[in-house]
């Protein structure tokens, strides 16, 4: 078997509510609970599972990035600025408002309700001329 993400943890604060906002951004659908775990599947199987984390406890942002089909983009994109939610052309933010084009290509940024860093591209890194 060749060596493959399955899964991977992300901590919320409310694991329902940053499960669907991120599954109803990208048009997914959230799993059933499976212990403290909360999935969204992707098509290509991986799952994010989400985790409520006390407000005690530091939620250490993190970044996750979605390869999408065009008409995708286009779907997620209009959900993202039909929920009034700032996006941005980088991660480092320093252009709202904005999408780019990198590998001729686009994308976008925005955050999570915790803080997480999350992406859309259409293009993976390192494609386009």
């Amino acid at each position: 078997m060749s060596i493959q993400l399955n899964h991977t943890i992300v901590f919320a604060r409310d694991k329902r509510a940053s499960a669907e906002f991120l599954a109803g951004l990208l048009g997914l659908e959230v799993g059933e609970e499976w212990g403290p775990f909360l999935p969204v599947t992707t098509s290509n199987g991986v799952t994010l599972d989400f985790a409520s984390l006390p407000e005690s406890d530091p939620i250490a942002p993190q970044h996750y990035a979605f390869l999408v089909s065009e008409d995708e983009f286009d779907a997620t994109f209009g959900r993202i600025k039909e929920a009034g939610i700032t996006y941005y052309a980088d991660p480092h933010r320093k252009h709202p408002g904005q999408i780019n084009h990198n590998d001729g290509g686009r994308g976008l940024y925005w955050m999570d309700p915790v803080g997480h860093g999350m992406e859309i591209i259409t293009r993976p890194y390192g494609s386009g001329s």
